[in-house]
């Protein structure tokens, strides 16, 4: 048998690389039959058919370092969140969300503002402030920028990378100047919404000519804040971890409490007020969606 990575799913068949090509494989029913579904980026054991050298069935497939949902992928190192530094303007709070599903998965963030070539350093200074005292990757990329896309390569290489983002930040036009042989279809961006039109429509991952691999992920991301909490929301702020010894209240949620020394920092300006409003806001949702609660 040889080994490869599904690098796509289509209807029941699983396409698979296995270095010097890719072949179309079904999945054995024994799969089915323990309710397990192959995966983007599962790592397998293929038997190549007798009669098409092309053709092939799964027969194992390799314990899963990761998985995340929606998009369903396995064995993923880094999110890459991308982010354009205007047209369309960033969503801090979705951004805030990408990164928590980040840290949920146990995958490694870098933020990557893409169109930096349309912004000044006063606006990128803007973007680093926001997350200081984070300890968050952060990155700046223009597909006009050659130095840019030298960076970006090297945090990519040797890894599983899972691109994420809105539609319209330019992540299939960053891809495409990255591995030109990728050809992603790119989308034009509303005039009248400043929002881009879905491009990409399923998960997909691409082997990188410099090392590594990249999933491309639908259009606009769907990452679901499942499993958290009220009390557990804070330990995905890496800020709010650095700065909250010393609240009155062991199970302080830095929200209403007297002698937060979360909202101190705030005043302080060692924490974001844009990143803590962000999370006073997903605390306000995860807290009117508790059972019993009224909305």
């Amino acid at each position: 048998m040889i080994e490869g990575i599904i690098t796509r799913g289509v209807g029941g068949n699983y396409y698979v690389d296995i270095g010097d090509k890719i072949i179309e494989c079904k999945a054995r029913g024994l799969f089915r039959l323990k309710n397990i579904k192959p995966l983007v980026g599962d790592r397998v054991l293929v038997r190549i058919t007798e009669e098409d050298e092309d053709a092939g069935y799964i027969e194992e497939i390799k314990e899963r370092t990761s998985e995340i949902k929606r998009p369903n992928v396995a064995n993923a190192q880094q999110l890459i969140i991308i982010f354009s530094i205007k047209n369309p303007e960033p969503s801090f709070l979705l951004l805030d969300k990408l990164l928590i599903a980040a840290s949920l998965n146990k995958l490694k963030p870098v933020i990557c503002i893409n169109k930096s070539d349309l912004a000044d350093e006063k606006e990128r200074e803007n973007i680093l402030d926001i997350f200081k005292n984070t300890g968050y990757k952060i990155i700046f990329t223009s597909k006009y920028e050659p130095d840019s896309l030298l960076e970006l390569k090297e945090i990519l290489k040797d890894k599983v990378n899972v691109f994420s983002g809105p539609s319209g930040v330019g992540k299939s036009s960053l891809m495409n100047a990255i591995e030109p042989g990728f050809h992603l279809e790119t989308g034009e961006i509303s005039e009248k919404l400043k929002r881009g039109k879905h491009t990409t429509r399923h998960a997909e991952i691409f082997k990188l000519s410099f090392g590594g691999y990249a999933v491309d992920t639908p259009g606009f991301s769907s990452f679901e804040l499942e499993g958290i909490d009220e009390y557990s929301l804070k330990n995905h702020y890496p800020e709010i971890v650095k700065y909250d010894e010393g609240c009155r209240f062991l199970d302080c949620l830095h929200y209403k409490e007297p002698g937060c020394q979360i909202k101190k920092a705030v005043d302080e300006g060692l924490i974001s007020r844009i990143r803590y409003n962000n999370y006073i806001r997903l605390l306000e949702q995860i807290k009117s969606n508790k059972p019993g609660s009224v909305n």
